[in-house]
């Protein structure tokens, strides 16, 4: 009799635990854009992205979701494309979600954020670094990524007191994000004063033979050479210095570091090269980075393999955190409440905390290393 009263006593149990998450799932859901390249050349950029905030949105469900209502991701494909990407955000303002996460690159993320300002909706960039986006005044608009600028200082930084060269040459690509960084690096370099910048110059994404603005680079002898643009040039201007007889350091931006450098490059000419970067996720020791990679890890068997796709998670927290804390679904009320309160909110990678123009504070920069077996590990001296 007393089994059978546990088993009754069970079965009543799961029947309202049953109805509490009908319930809730019947509420309506807060939809939450995420605008990403979901395909083309970086869809895998976008479907880390994708990853990434689904398991914050999970992680928020489980727990009861926010204001006592599910978290809905829309996703939205601007196949990182400007054209597509204002596409995609016209269709986010239309389906009238509460707010945008997105998207990965600076000159895709100006367009759509400029009808997010007009339409006044909240939008959170996690991998769009070029300075001139908070330049505009844009009262919705936030990042949880860094700016070019902070890269550039800790460049400076680390030519100056760590490789402790002095010769510097650097070349960019003339996109607005390599541009931005090249320019950020040369003011930091003059204003610390302590390196002479010998050369700077840009290369035109695409071509294969660099050889003729290298050879002129090379009659200024670097020291050290900073390339700010992608990875697929990177990998054959190192390739191509070499074999011009330049032995100067090689130091690559954000942009640079992926395995398909390594290939490009060579593993024998891209060993002991260095890359400028934000933590990779493997990297961040934070407790909410430990849970948040555990759980990636096993929903997708390897972490991410580039750290943008985090800082769309943190974004998604951010939001949830300002939605929760105002009780308010409303833009307007959202952005004064992420500007003017929010302090060192405990994010993934880092306390989140943004400034007046809606720039995260702080900056956290690594210099990685390419080792003997192709692998990019943190640097050590």
């Amino acid at each position: 009799m007393r089994g059978c009263r546990s088993r009754l006593c069970l079965v009543f149990l799961v029947t309202i635990l049953g109805l509490g998450t009908s319930a809730f799932a019947a509420k309506e859901p807060i939809r939450i854009g995420l605008q990403a390249p979901i395909t083309g050349q970086w869809a895998y950029e976008g479907e880390m992205a994708l990853n990434c905030v689904q398991i914050v949105a999970d992680e928020l469900n489980g727990k009861g979701g926010v204001l006592g209502r599910p978290i809905e991701i829309v996703p939205g494909d601007d196949q990182c494309s400007p054209k597509q990407s204002a596409l995609v955000a016209q269709r986010m303002v239309s389906e009238k979600v509460v707010a945008v996460i997105g998207t990965y690159g600076s000159s895709v993320t100006e367009p759509a954020a400029t009808i997010y300002e007009r339409a006044g909706l909240l939008n959170i960039a996690y991998g769009s670094t070029a300075e001139q986006l908070t330049a505009h005044g844009w009262r919705f608009f936030f990042r949880t990524c860094f700016r070019d600028d902070r890269q550039g200082a800790f460049f400076a930084q680390f030519v100056n007191d760590v490789l402790k060269l002095k010769r510097v040459a650097i070349l960019h690509d003339n996109t607005t994000f390599a541009k931005g960084l090249a320019e950020a690096a040369r003011r930091s370099l003059e204003q610390a004063k302590r390196a002479e910048i010998v050369f700077y110059d840009a290369v035109t994404p695409g071509e294969r033979d660099f050889t003729p603005v290298l050879s002129r680079m090379q009659t200024s002898k670097p020291d050290v050479v900073y390339y700010t643009g992608y990875y697929p040039e990177a990998g054959l201007i190192i390739r191509q210095m070499r074999d011009l007889g330049s032995k100067a350091v090689f130091v690559g931006g954000n942009a640079a570091i992926n395995d398909e450098f390594i290939s490009i490059a060579g593993r024998e000419i891209a060993k002991g090269a260095l890359m400028t970067q934000e933590p990779m996720p493997t990297d961040l020791r934070y407790p909410e980075a430990k849970s948040f990679l555990d759980e990636y890890v096993r929903r997708h068997k390897a972490p991410p393999s580039s750290p943008w796709p985090v800082y769309a998670a943190d974004a998604l927290k951010v939001i949830a955190a300002a939605i929760e804390a105002t009780g308010s679904t409303d833009s307007k009320v959202l952005a004064t409440y992420i500007r003017d309160k929010m302090k060192d909110l405990p994010g993934i990678t880092g306390p989140i905390s943004f400034d007046d123009a809606g720039d995260r504070e702080g900056a956290i920069y690594l210099a990685y290393e390419v080792t003997a077996d192709g692998k990019f590990k943190p640097y050590q001296q």
